[in-house]
């Protein structure tokens, strides 16, 4: 939400929540859901950041392709034991068809060699993280891991059944892992790329191996279709021990070269400081605080006024005039915030970034949300809130998925020099507090918001304005800045949704927007600022450190350039790594 002035209470971006899976779909398309951040962990290793690129050295890549013959050996024995246990005809032949895909899988690996000229050694020593997750998946495979039987001790045709089961969902999250890869890596090959590895991306991403990993997940639905809830736990369990191993054969990778990712990955907290602001609502909530603080003031004047007259009916009807106004102060705000983003758009569309233009323009926004919130302030709407009435509302409120990890990340890394702040219109700055010191760590958050002014607990209506505007955020955003001054250098980021953060995006040197504004992409495109997505831009910067040998890879403000991303887990990923 663009700002804390009243709005209609709405979910967040789907893309940015905790996915509810619809009732009826597989085990295998649930897991790849659940275990989404991971899967970006994996996009995100510098491995196959070098690798999309085009200037993985060589021989990481030989000795890559090496370990992934191992992994290829691994499968085809895996498939082959679950073939055996599978009780279902169709079963048995599409699991035979995916064993001889993994054979002629090891075939292109010969193709590979002789393509790049490499040197393989047939029969090369296998690393730890290899080893680790073959030894696993044989394991599975032959009954060995905990909660699975092994098939000798397998009394039915329904057991066996199982087992295959269980080793398919040691298998598919490897599958759709290398789909998902190739698939993203794919799209940033233009037709006439004489990218090196060009050859392994089209294989990935071709039509073949989607279908190959697709098969493999209508398997593994296919085989758990009886199974119990305990039962699809220890799949679920195994899916996730799988999805982790393979992140963990990607990290093992060795590189000769140096990498942008993790964005901390040269940082000496003894010369450098990392800046983290974040926006709060939206970016960091599910709900904008605005709608909570109302929802608590309807239901305060309803149980007030059903002590004060003991009639259900009286106290039904305050709580639904209080309810009106607040829908008649949200229908005046939306009103005058799209009239004054329609006049901000009326100046000559800008050639190239026009930050000052754009800086100029938000002073008229700055203007209608002072202006909204004297309105609220003046209708007594946030009148008698108990302070404690908010603390426990901030104690329940749901954070975006990943958020808290990350952040929690952050503050226990002993290794950073991390200073983090959170910029909020909000209007109660002590909901934030509540909702951060309800979560183990996340007190250690700097809070710059508005507050509430109280008499005995209560809230007399007042607010102590702080943080109001665009403009405002920018100005305790440079304070900020400006105070931390003790010689090291700084890298800032800042996390943001909406028009609200712009400003403070734009001056950081990375700037991050997490989900869609509307509003903001339409500022944008008027003003000269471009949205790239995260990844790609990664990417990029990686190729341009390496064509130019030189440090390139520096993120720099004012750019005009704001990254995107649809989750949590991107930021996490870019910033620590996997």
């Amino acid at each position: 939400m663009e700002s804390a002035n009243p709005k209609p209470a709405v979910a967040g971006n789907p893309k940015l929540l905790s996915i509810e899976v619809a009732e009826g779909v597989g085990i295998a398309r649930r897991c790849w859901i659940k275990f989404n951040k991971e899967a970006t962990s994996a996009l995100y290793t510098p491995f196959v950041i070098c690798l999309a690129s085009g200037n993985l050295n060589i021989q990481s890549f030989r000795h890559y392709i090496a370990q992934d013959v191992h992994f290829l050996k691994a499968f085809a024995q895996a498939f082959e034991l679950a073939e055996e246990c599978a009780d279902d005809d169709d079963a048995k032949i599409g699991i035979g068809e995916l064993r001889k895909d993994v054979l002629e899988e090891l075939k292109m690996h010969d193709s590979f060699v002789q393509e790049w000229g490499l040197e393989m050694v047939k029969e090369s020593t296998i690393n730890p993280a290899t080893s680790k997750y073959t030894d696993f998946l044989l394991a599975t495979a032959s009954g060995k891991v905990e909660g699975v039987k092994a098939p000798g001790k397998l009394a039915t045709p329904f057991e066996k059944t199982k087992l295959a089961a269980y080793t398919l969902g040691a298998m598919t999250p490897c599958m759709r892992l290398y789909a998902y890869i190739g698939k993203e890596l794919q799209g940033l090959l233009d037709g006439k790329s004489n990218h090196p590895y060009k050859k392994w991306i089209e294989n990935y991403s071709s039509e073949g191996f989607q279908a190959s990993a697709l098969q493999t997940e209508d398997l593994l639905d296919k085989l758990s279709v009886a199974l119990t809830g305990e039962e699809l736990a220890i799949i679920e369990k195994l899916y996730y021990q799988a999805m982790k191993l393979e992140i963990d054969f990607f990290l093992a990778q060795p590189l000769s070269q140096k990498t942008v990712i993790p964005l901390i990955r040269y940082h000496d907290p003894a010369e450098h400081c990392l800046m983290l602001f974040s926006d709060f609502d939206l970016t960091f909530s599910v709900v904008d605080s605005s709608a909570i603080l109302a929802e608590i003031a309807i239901m305060k004047a309803s149980k007030s006024n059903q002590i004060q007259s003991e009639n259900k009916s009286t106290s039904m009807a305050a709580a639904a005039d209080l309810r009106n106004t607040w829908g008649v102060l949200s229908k005046h705000y939306i009103e005058e915030y799209d009239q004054c983003i329609e006049n901000m758009l009326v100046t000559e569309k800008a050639e190239k970034f026009d930050y000052e233009g754009l800086q100029k323009a938000l002073e008229q926004l700055s203007d209608l949300e002072k202006r909204e919130n004297l309105r609220v302030i003046e209708c007594g709407v946030l009148k008698g809130l108990d302070l404690e009435d908010i603390k426990r509302a901030g104690e329940r409120l749901i954070l975006q998925d990943g958020s808290t990890s990350f952040f929690q990340s952050i503050i226990t890394n002993e290794k950073l020099d991390a200073d983090i702040h959170v910029l909020s219109y909000c209007w109660c700055a002590d909901l934030i507090r509540s909702a951060f010191s309800s979560r183990g760590g996340l007190d250690a958050l700097k809070v710059h918001a508005n507050e509430f002014r109280y008499e005995e607990s209560l809230s007399t209506g007042e607010i102590i304005t702080k943080v109001e505007s665009p403009i405002d955020k920018l100005q305790v955003f440079n304070k900020i800045l400006d105070s931390r001054g003790n010689g090291k250098k700084k890298r800032t980021v800042y996390i943001g949704d909406s028009v609200g953060d712009v400003l403070c995006l734009l001056e950081a040197d990375v700037g991050i927007l997490i989900g869609s504004s509307p509003s903001l992409k339409r500022l944008g495109d008027h003003f000269g600022l471009t949205f790239t997505p995260l990844f790609p831009a990664v990417v990029e910067k990686q190729k341009k450190w390496m064509e130019e040998e030189e440090d390139s890879s520096t993120w720099k403000g004012l750019s005009g350039v704001l990254y995107t991303v649809s989750s949590w887990a991107e930021i996490h990923a870019f910033i620590l790594g996997s």
